[in-house]
């Protein structure tokens, strides 16, 4: 009970610099549990979603794509109207109904404006049916009842401002079918971003399957009393062929469904939570402070604890209770702020165009728990060895001078240690740079990011009394007096401001890390687009998912005056058997023979000419060492849907290149000689060369050719490496953004470290103000000490950082990314911004010492 109560009152006393300690916990936990909540949610949303989609039995074609496939030929598999007589025969059946549903379209408005996801969600058309009153129904107008009308529903609607009588342009591989808008139909459940519309059914099997009698599915439901699985059974008896069709309960379709979008959802939960963790790291470091700093402070009264009978075991637990009571606090606030984080996720993907509704808000009872327990455990593990501290000061320490520190230079054991444990993490790095394979470097590189980070933050003191003194030298020394007293001031306690510095070092150093990986990336890609590419433009869908390019957008490109050539490029999918027996599921590339113009490759034999000749082939080198492939070997093509060819090995190109990497070419008049026109895949990429000084024009030209389909770009070269730039200067801002939360706790530690300096030094700061120091000059000395302890561990961070960056880049050279480039400008900023950042955190600590009474400072013990 004693130990409680002086817990408590330590606690409270000190409840300013506890509250920095606990908002470091508090953003921490609620960085986990609001991701945990935003994921739950998501799966919510998703799994209702589903299960009101789904029938109680579905019927489908057993090769049919799954829901995050797209059918390269554009058109989905089909099932014959005569299954649906079969299935509505089988025991147990109240319904079923033939359905027609394709993700293989694009919906524009009468001002060709693209009425899809701009997050991703698929555009979706197909027939209305039965089965679609279980997730929607039907709030204004009708349902389509001819071919010049559709039905769209109401998200799209308000997000479009579309009402009824509106045109739609619905653009099919089959060809654009345009209808006015007769009804609106709106969700029952959230409707997470997909754009759906709707066709009469003989609309629907003409324009999006290209023939009538045929369904991509049927929904069967079941008569009262009869259970999915017996229905199923029902139904697969009177198909009879189990061989054609894939049949599922509404429970086996929905998981299907949700499988589908599982690997995405996990990625991006593993991915925020490992930011979470990065946080929690960088918030220990501000709770070991907190809790060393407090013990230095209570040197003396511990001591006099001890004197009066209390033992070193009743000291510690006394320690832990408190940061047992700052733990449960500061995990409290955080689940609750979690819940308002995930709310705060939820409105920002509406408003980027993706709904969740708080209506699914889910709060699963394990992530209040998981909250709890890591906030807790963090704390108290961060406290513990401050806590052995403060167990070990012995009753003639109440004689000493209070706050004076026993650990004002780190030990010799800690730098060795430190040096060791820096140096194995360097002599795994270099091992990176000398891998002949990504794969055995990856390990490597994984191994040496964590031994020079923890032997950094080991030898954070050491460095920190060089590193500190070569800063003040350049920075500090110019304000004279006030210079050199913050200078002393930030090597008093090295172990402090290594570890505060540390703190800040973290983040830092996978902002350089990621800076350098992600500017290397670009300026690989540029080099070898330069060396590789060329084709004047390339033609691409711009949606995900994409879209194949229709026949007609395909005809618009090829009538574009001033081309020189356009390239068709089309993956073919087959197997191939080698000589040697192997048989692997390569595909292949069919293309026009001018594409050896637009993509310069280097050929290892042969000539690459020939294998766009009559039944030839080429292959790439590591397929060809793999199976002792030679040119003119025979290499039997098993082609998807097609017929099954010999094709002779005209060339063997070198793998050596990031376009295109590992690719078989063969002519697109070879592939059509074994594969049927409608199974034939559609173009996903073309290419075109302008003629001799008609590039201006031509890419005018193109770009309008396509203006009525909005679903793809027309680039030019330096259109396509600043959108390669602009992609994965996106995806570091992310990355940047959640790095943001580690930075705040940093600075969370200085300004802890600094408010915690302050009163440490209550009596020197009124003793140097009694003998003239002025006020300015104070606030301008903790502010000078505040910016040199984060330029310390900037400068750690980035140098770390570029270390580990450096590394990184010599994997990815291994898979072709052979350009190293340093984002000076970036690495400066950051450096230059860190000042502020030690400015901005000073702000309260100097305001503070600066209003300190003197004559109540200089009575201070």
């Amino acid at each position: 009970m004693t130990v409680w109560k002086t817990s408590m009152r330590n606690f409270f006393a000190h409840k300013g610099r506890m509250a920095l300690s606990a908002v470091a916990v508090l953003l921490s936990v609620a960085f986990v549990c609001g991701t945990l909540v935003f994921t739950d949610t998501m799966n919510t949303t998703f799994d209702k979603l589903f299960a009101a989609t789904s029938a109680d039995v579905t019927v489908s074609p057993r090769n049919a794509q799954g829901a995050d496939e797209m059918p390269q030929n554009g058109r989905p598999v089909s099932l014959p109207a005569a299954a649906v007589e079969q299935a509505r025969k089988a025991d147990g059946v109240k319904t079923a109904e033939g359905a027609v549903t394709s993700m293989s379209v694009t919906v524009v408005d009468s001002h060709n404006k693209n009425m899809g996801s701009s997050t991703g969600a698929p555009t979706i058309a197909g027939n209305w049916t039965q089965n679609d009153l279980r997730s929607m129904e039907i709030t204004s107008g009708h349902a389509p009842r001819g071919p010049t009308e559709v039905m769209v529903d109401a998200d799209t609607a308000d997000k479009h401002h579309l009402k009824i009588g509106d045109e739609l342009r619905t653009i099919a591989v089959t060809g654009d079918i345009r209808a006015t808008i007769s009804g609106i139909a709106s969700f029952k459940v959230t409707n997470p971003g997909a754009a759906v519309v709707y066709l009469d059914t003989a609309t629907a099997q003409a324009e999006l399957l290209g023939k009538p009698g045929v369904f991509t599915h049927i929904s069967v439901t079941a008569e009262p009393g009869v259970s999915d699985t017996q229905l199923k059974k029902n139904v697969a008896t009177a198909l009879g062929d189990s061989a054609a069709y894939k049949l599922q309960t509404q429970q086996e379709a929905a998981d299907a469904n949700k499988d589908s979008m599982g690997s995405f959802l996990d990625v991006m939960k593993y991915a925020m939570l490992g930011f979470a963790g990065i946080a929690f790291l960088v918030g220990i470091f501000l709770i070991v402070n907190t809790f060393s700093m407090l013990v230095a402070q209570r040197t003396r009264e511990i001591g006099l604890m001890r004197a009066i009978g209390s033992s070193r075991r009743q000291v510690n637990r006394s320690v832990l209770v408190e940061a047992l009571f700052l733990g449960f606090v500061g995990s409290v606030l955080g689940v609750g702020a979690g819940i308002g984080v995930a709310v705060g996720l939820m409105k920002l993907m509406t408003a980027m165009g993706m709904n969740l509704s708080t209506e699914d808000l889910t709060i699963a009872w394990t992530t209040p728990v998981l909250g709890l327990a890591l906030g807790v455990i963090v704390t108290v593990v961060a406290a513990y060895v401050p806590a052995r501290r403060a167990g070990k000061i012995s009753p003639m320490a109440a004689l000493r001078e209070v706050g004076t520190p026993a650990d004002g230079r780190a030990g010799r054991v800690r730098a060795l240690i430190g040096l060791v444990l820096t140096a194995a993490g360097g002599a795994a790095l270099y091992t990176v740079a000398q891998a002949d394979k990504a794969s055995d470097g990856s390990l490597f590189l994984g191994l040496g990011v964590v031994l020079t980070l923890i032997g950094f933050i080991v030898i954070g003191p050491l460095l920190a009394g060089f590193v500190v003194r070569v800063l003040s030298t350049v920075v500090l020394r110019m304000f004279g007096p006030v210079g050199r007293m913050a200078e002393r001031n930030a090597l008093r306690n090295p172990r402090r401001t290594g570890a505060t510095g540390a703190a800040l070092m973290i983040g830092l150093a996978l902002v350089a890390c990621l800076s350098v990986v992600g500017s290397s990336m670009v300026a690989s890609a540029t080099e070898e687009l330069d060396r590789s590419v060329g084709a004047d433009f390339i033609v691409q869908p711009s949606g995900n998912p994409p879209q194949p390019i229709v026949p007609q957008a395909a005809k618009a490109l090829e009538a574009v005056p001033g081309i020189e050539h356009i390239t068709n490029y089309k993956s073919v999918g087959a197997e191939l058997t080698a000589p040697d027996g192997a048989v692997e599921d390569e595909g292949v590339v069919a293309a026009d023979p001018t594409y050896q113009d637009d993509l310069r490759r280097e050929t290892v034999s042969g000539n690459l000419a020939d294998a766009y000749g009559k039944d030839a082939m080429s292959v790439g080198d590591a397929y060809a060492t793999r199976h002792e492939v030679e040119v003119g070997d025979r290499i039997t093509v098993a082609f998807k849907d097609g017929e099954t060819a010999k094709l002779r090995v005209a060339a063997i190109t070198s793998d050596d290149t990031n376009v295109d990497k590992g690719a078989m070419y063969t002519n697109i008049t070879t592939a059509e000689k074994y594969v049927p026109a409608d199974k034939m895949p559609k173009n996903m990429i073309m290419f075109a060369k302008a003629q001799d000084g008609k590039q201006k024009e031509a890419y005018a030209a193109l770009k309008d050719a396509l203006a009525a389909y909005p679903q793809y770009t027309v680039q030019n070269q330096a259109d396509f490496k600043q959108d390669l730039k602009d992609q994965i200067g996106q995806l570091l801002n992310i990355v940047y953004g959640l790095l943001a939360l580690a930075i705040i706790v940093a600075v969370l530690g200085v300004v802890n470290t600094l408010a915690l300096s302050v009163v440490e030094r209550t009596r020197e700061i009124g003793l140097m103000r009694a003998i003239g120091l002025s006020r300015r000059q104070l606030r301008r000395m903790i502010r000078l000490e505040s910016v040199v302890i984060a330029l310390f561990g900037a400068l750690l961070g980035l140098g770390l950082g570029m270390g580990w960056g450096t590394a990184a880049q010599k994997l990815l050279a291994l898979e072709g990314l052979g350009v190293l480039e340093i984002p000076w400008p970036t690495i400066l900023t950051v450096f230059v911004g860190s000042a502020f950042v030690g400015l901005f955190a000073a702000l309260v600590p100097a305001f503070r010492a600066g209003r300190m009474n003197v004559l109540n400072a200089i009575a201070t013990e």
